[in-house]
């Protein structure tokens, strides 16, 4: 059986001048980046413009044993170009991360993949890098700041603003910096995160512009005077430099599917950590481009559908015309208990006891948001057909549809039962309701989302984190949206806890302020901004030869 990239590497691409002419697009409104890669002028969107209809695909809970959902979200959109719609792939970057880390490589999987994969795992156009230079630049302005006098009297025990690097490194989570006698700083504790966590991925991802994505630059919040005022990095001085670093990355990327069909692929923050979507820009641009955007969230509907709806929606005005919840045999059976060593064993009893796991993603789609959806199998060769069968059962007593995908398998092709469900749901009426309002109290609005999303009985406070915010909403704050940062694998905040868990407690044990992104990040249990590397990392299994040829990377 061929490997994800041994797939990758045999496509045949088009050039991206071809891709791009596609869309009707000019060479001067393209960038390339060698042969098969190019960047899109991001401000082709102050011209006049149609706009398609967008469909975001989300998920189950994740799990060890897989869902798919970049997988299926690349065949869906192949599906609809073969069925003869004009439709396009929005997704994500991947970070170094999780792709040297647990993950490896992100960029769909088997016959539904975006190319070239090693270029788009691995460096890309350089937009990480650069946000993680910007990043560090004002990092250094702020400790170069206290360093030359402290104009702007920052107490170094409230400096707020970490350094961030794009690659899981437990080490570096909490360090001491600025040792070694005068010369070399002021001595304090300090710490980094993952380049996708930080507040300038999330700027970079929910900018309209260069103007705007300058304007949030200085609007972050880099730390505290003594006498508890905010110091932002446009007081530093840094906004106008940052902005510089990030001119060309704010240009939207494109590549191809397998198939051939357009993608753009532009910014990437997690969403156990971050906001979990693709940039405004790309996501705006895709739909002038398009009839049909295809879409994704990060991780499970709880926390990446969450964000994309209540904050990326909420602040750009977009409104998807369907959902897409993607579930896999496997998973399900992995939230019934199964053990791993019997995923690929018939089980319809395993299945039932971890079916309501995708029944409460399919809720709060439905019923909390009040979006269509419909639910996309996504097949695995060790599935059963009364397995399958038992989960259209389950879809269609809940009044939604339910496709089996095979996209992994068969490219667009095995997608076209999918995509014909998709087309017959989809409704440009459906209007998001969102889990809170904006005038609620951020305390109620995370109480909003552990209750009406996660199903919580209760959420509580670490003093830390509730004069955390305190303060923030009594510096006018209060009206922002609130991004959990939780664990990806339950609805909880304690990834043991599978299927649907009930009667649960969260715990809040931090709160930081992401001004310029415009929310508030709340940090709940044991999660972490920087992860670590797992004891097999797949760094470990990544080779390149003498000709240049990647191996290992999925």
């Amino acid at each position: 059986m061929k490997t994800d990239i041994q797939i990758a590497q045999e496509a045949t691409m088009k050039p991206i001048r071809e891709v791009a002419a596609g869309l009707g697009l000019t060479e001067d409104q393209i960038v390339p980046y060698g042969k098969y890669k190019a960047k899109i002028d991001h401000r082709l969107l102050k011209q006049p413009h149609k706009e398609g209809k967008l469909i975001l695909v989300t998920a189950i809970s994740p799990t060890p044993a897989g869902e798919g959902k970049t997988t299926t979200s690349v065949g869906l959109a192949d599906a609809m170009c073969a069925m003869g719609k004009k439709a396009m792939l929005c997704l994500r970057e991947p970070s170094l991360g999780p792709v040297f880390g647990i993950k490896g490589g992100a960029a769909g999987g088997g016959y539904a993949q975006v190319v070239p994969m090693e270029d788009i795992n691995l460096h890309f156009t350089g937009d990480l890098h650069a946000i993680g230079a910007a990043n560090n630049l004002l990092a250094a302005m702020v400790d170069n700041s206290i360093y030359q006098g402290n104009p702007h009297n920052i107490d170094p025990r409230r400096v707020t603003w970490k350094r961030c690097v794009d690659m899981n490194d437990r080490q570096l989570r909490y360090v001491t910096d600025g040792l070694g006698g005068k010369v070399n700083g002021t001595p304090r504790e300090d710490g980094f995160d993952i380049t996708v966590a930080s507040e300038v991925m999330a700027i970079f991802c929910l900018a309209t512009d260069l103007a705007d994505l300058k304007a949030r630059l200085g609007r972050i919040v880099v730390g505290y005077t003594y006498a508890g005022e905010p110091v932002t990095a446009g007081q530093i001085g840094a906004a106008g430099a940052m902005a510089a670093l990030l001119k060309d990355a704010i240009d939207p990327n494109l590549v191809q599917t397998l198939e051939n069909n357009p993608a753009i692929i532009h910014g990437g923050p997690f969403a156990n950590i971050a906001h979990g979507c693709n940039s405004v820009m790309a996501t705006r641009l895709s739909l002038a481009l398009a009839d049909y955007v295809v879409t994704e969230a990060g991780f499970g509907a709880d926390l990446g559908a969450e964000k994309f709806l209540d904050i990326k929606c909420r602040k750009a005005g977009l409104n998807p015309s369907a959902v897409v919840l993607v579930a896999t045999v496997r998973a399900l059976k992995h939230h019934g208990g199964c053990p791993k060593d019997q995923l690929g064993v018939p089980s319809v009893e395993y299945l039932a006891a971890g079916v309501p796991n995708l029944l409460r993603h399919l809720d709060n789609m439905k019923n909390q948001f009040g979006l269509p959806v419909c639910v996309a199998i996504n097949a695995f060769p060790t599935d059963s057909a009364e397995e399958h069968e038992y989960l259209r059962k389950v879809c269609a007593e809940q009044g939604v549809p339910c496709a089996l995908s095979e996209v992994f398998a068969k490219g667009g092709e095995g997608g076209k039962e999918l995509a014909q469900a998709v087309l017959d749901i989809l409704d440009d009426n459906a209007r998001i309701r969102f889990t809170y309002p904006d005038e609620a109290p951020l305390a109620d609005k995370v109480k909003a989302v552990c209750q009406k999303i996660y199903r919580a009985k209760d959420v509580t406070w670490t003093p830390a984190a509730r004069k955390a915010l305190d303060e923030i909403t009594a510096q006018g704050y209060g009206n922002l949206p609130v991004c959990i940062a939780k664990t990806q694998y339950s609805f909880s905040d304690n990834a043991a806890l599978l299927a649907a868990p009930e009667d649960f407690v969260m715990n809040v044990r931090d709160v930081r302020l992401s001004a310029g992104a415009g929310f508030v990040v709340v940090i709940m249990g044991n999660i972490m901004t920087m992860p670590g590397l797992p004891k097999k990392p797949a760094a470990e299994s990544i080779d390149v030869d003498e000709n240049g040829r990647i191996t290992g990377l999925f």
